[in-house]
């Protein structure tokens, strides 16, 4: 029998997809991109912002047209949306014949089976349980990356935030599941390990009593095989300056890190509910750049964040200006039921939202096609992650680049490359975000 899995929203999502496939396909199941052929679709939702909602309610939507045009029997939500929205799903979704919230990856062959014998199952653990790591997780990212979740949940509780109403408290993975399951993906090819957790700075708190993610990380370094490390989710409150000496003195770990800002007004920051000021952040990214100084620094911002003034705008315009981050994101401020910001005063119009994250993304186009620039002529390791059609090129990624967020350097050669290698690229060109480059001489001369 022919399974469709559809994954939505976020890289941790995506791995709790890679999990409920690792059973799918013990239990029997195969698996089709064709959705007209598919006998089961499973769709694993999101709802972090209204946009994902709009997604996964619309993908369930085209899914369902399949039990009349195509060979589907069974349609399953399963994930953020239909945790949060189960009752709303059942009634308004009649096509849908199971539901298993975020705690319930491991139930997922169980509600297909009942399912196709006609029974309609809704599967949902406590949130807060430690989901037991089975292995064998089907790798949907194309074999040479793969996304680590060291940590469920958390327990920040920001005021615009869904999270920990769909994903529960904070809840470290054991290291030694983390180490196996790590040593089974590079086993299976693997070269670039992400380390990805709705935090990942915290990881070993609630387990240990203490922050482990530097001795992960060091453990983490030693398994053969794998080439690079990738940090996403840390909070700038949380990096210590230990963590800052993993990151400098293990090889194998990327200068690169990934941490959610997402504003520069102490006032507005305040009424997110985060736990820092501009102060604390542009001190703890300076600490970072003086102990690394090619450290690649990607965050993320939200404007039109309900009371969000001019004033605020340009705090966080001169901030951004100021740092010269190397990755940046911005979305406008999702007005998202039963948080406390969506019943704050001052609710910012869609457009004036829309409007403000255009003019922080101008700016920053600008800070990165000045930082691209400054790079020609520097050589660079490169991630080969495929070959452009029809041309003599390739796209990859450098360290200051995660897949699916960052941009790419495009490789000119004659020469064939692999995906999954690791090259030396001199950067000859830069675009607004992406860089152009051709092999350094001494790899073109070992190749022929």
């Amino acid at each position: 029998m022919k399974i469709l899995f559809v994954s939505l929203g976020c890289d941790k999502n995506l791995v709790d997809s890679e999990e409920m496939l690792g059973f799918l396909s013990r239990a029997g199941y195969e698996f089709t991109d064709d959705e007209t052929q598919a006998e089961v679709i499973v769709v694993n939702t999101c709802c972090f912002i209204g946009d994902a909602k709009e997604e996964s309610i619309n993908t369930l939507l085209e899914m369902a047209a399949q039990k009349e045009d195509g060979q589907c029997k069974v349609l399953i939500a399963a994930g953020c949306l239909a945790q949060r929205y189960q009752e709303e799903v059942l009634a308004e979704i009649p096509e849908v014949d199971g539901i298993l919230g975020t705690a319930s990856c491991d139930k997922i062959v169980s509600v297909v089976e009942a399912a196709l014998a006609g029974k309609r199952e809704t599967k949902f653990e406590d949130l807060n349980h430690q989901k037991e790591r089975y292995g064998g997780r089907v790798v949907t990212t194309g074999g040479h990356y793969a996304y680590l979740k060291i940590a469920e949940g958390c327990d920040k509780h920001c005021t615009y935030c869904v999270i920990p109403g769909v994903r529960g408290a904070y809840r470290s993975v054991p290291m030694e599941a983390l180490l196996e399951e790590a040593k089974e993906l590079s086993d299976g090819g693997v070269r670039e390990l992400i380390l990805v957790a709705q935090e990942t700075t915290l990881y070993g708190v609630d387990l240990y009593g203490e922050k482990k993610l530097p001795e992960l990380l060091r453990k983490l370094a030693e398994i053969p095989g794998i080439h690079w490390i990738r940090l996403l989710y840390c909070y700038p409150e949380e990096i210590t300056d230990q963590l800052i000496e993993t990151i400098k003195t293990e090889k194998k770990i990327c200068h690169y890190m990934d941490i959610p800002i997402q504003h520069a007004s102490d006032r507005i920051l305040k009424r997110m509910g985060r736990r820092t000021s501009r102060a604390e952040i542009t001190a703890r990214i300076g600490r970072l750049r003086e102990e690394i100084p090619d450290m690649a620094v990607r965050t993320t911002m939200i404007t039109g964040f309900p009371g969000e003034t001019r004033e605020d705008v340009e705090e966080l315009l001169d901030f951004v200006d100021e740092m010269e981050f190397e990755r940046l994101g911005v979305f406008p401020y999702s007005q998202e039921e039963g948080t406390p910001a969506a019943a704050m005063e001052g609710q910012v119009p869609e457009e004036i939202k829309t409007k403000r994250r255009d003019q922080v993304m101008e700016l920053q186009q600008e800070i990165s096609l000045a930082a691209g620039e400054a790079m020609v002529g520097q050589e660079l390791e490169v991630f080969i992650e495929g070959r452009v059609a029809d041309e003599n090129a390739y796209v990859g990624r450098t360290y200051m680049d995660a897949p699916g967020v960052d941009g790419y350097i495009f490789v000119n050669t004659s020469l064939d490359l692999m995906s999954g290698m690791f090259v030396r690229v001199k950067v000859t060109g830069a675009l607004e975000y992406d860089l152009i480059g051709e092999l350094c001489d001494e790899q073109n001369e070992s190749a022929e």
